[in-house]
């Protein structure tokens, strides 16, 4: 797969990717709760920490199954350093400290806003993307719906803003990371397990240099944390770390950065179904229409509508 912009040729049908965009969506859906019942006993730095050491972990391992290698040039291992940083260390700190001050559903709500940064850095900056009216109307139709999952017009005055900015600011590093991954590392030949597990790696000695420095505290002994503790830790470095990072880079190779950041949109859905039943939250009459209006959002920019009717 290269790295050139999309282009309708040869675009790969909807079957192909949908799946896996779900099962990203879920995943990370999720994984705002695990942030908030990690951070109840961790520091932000130090559940990043256990995430990204979590997930290097069980990529080695099927690394080590596979008997495939880590990539072996520098290049990939200074683009892998650069992606760890601003698409797993710094964002998911950012989450953490976030989780502190506000809920995880208002937290997974803000990560929406992920693709209508990376459209406009994938199109001016690295150029691995075209700009269509199709996908511009899908990204705003995706983004009204957000504003209607989250109340826009009646978010409550207590709420936060620290933390709605700390959750603000790492889907913008996000938005950064999606198309530089694109522009610099979908194209190599490595798999996606090789090419995670080197982002993660980077990330792990990233975050276990400057933890220590800003907390001032070693990290907690394992069997001092609460079972629950430890198995979101263990979920969101198996799951969102280990398995959603191959998965995303898939989707990356198949149908670009921005559409596949469009998985952030779904996000919040699996975030409302995850409050209802696990949390019993309280579930408004905006938030599932929000949602029908976010799926609609992505249909519409991959044009899915306008296939079925020319099909018709």
């Amino acid at each position: 797969m290269v790295t050139t912009p999309d282009s309708t040729i040869d675009r790969p049908a909807v079957k192909a990717w949908l799946p896996t965009m779900l099962a990203l969506a879920a995943i990370w859906g999720c994984s705002f709760l695990f942030i908030s019942v990690g951070v109840r006993e961790l520091p932000p730095l130090y559940l990043a920490l256990g995430r990204v050491l979590a997930g290097a972990v069980v990529l080695l391992a099927i690394l080590l199954v596979k008997r495939e290698p880590l990539p072996r040039t520098r290049q990939v291992w200074a683009h892998s350093f650069v992606v760890g940083a601003i698409g797993s260390a710094i964002p998911w700190t950012l989450f953490g400290y976030g989780e502190e001050r506000i809920p995880s559903l208002l937290a997974g709500i803000w990560n929406g806003i992920t693709p209508l940064i990376v459209l406009p850095i994938a199109v001016l900056i690295f150029r691995t993307e075209k700009f269509s009216l199709q996908r511009g109307a899908g990204l705003m139709i995706g983004f009204i719906g957000m504003l209607i999952v989250l109340g826009a017009w009646r978010v409550n005055s207590g709420a936060d803003l620290t933390g709605q900015g700390l959750c603000m600011l790492a889907a913008v590093f996000y938005g950064l990371a999606i198309p530089y991954q694109k522009r610099f590392l979908a194209g190599t030949t490595l798999s996606g397990t090789a090419l995670s597990a080197s982002l993660l790696l980077c990330a792990t000695v990233q975050l276990a240099i400057v933890a220590p420095l800003v907390t001032r505290q070693a990290p907690p002994a394992p069997w001092s944390l609460s079972p629950e503790v430890v198995l979101s830790v263990i979920a969101l470095g198996a799951l969102g770390s280990g398995l959603a990072f191959v998965l995303n880079m898939r989707n990356i190779r198949l149908i670009g950065a921005s559409r596949s950041s469009m998985v952030t949109y779904l996000m919040p859905v699996f975030s409302i179904l995850v409050g209802v039943i696990v949390l019993r939250e309280h579930i408004t009459w905006y938030q599932p229409v929000g949602g029908l209006v976010v799926l609609f959002g992505v249909a519409v920019s991959q044009g899915v509508l306008r296939r079925r009717a020319s099909r018709g």
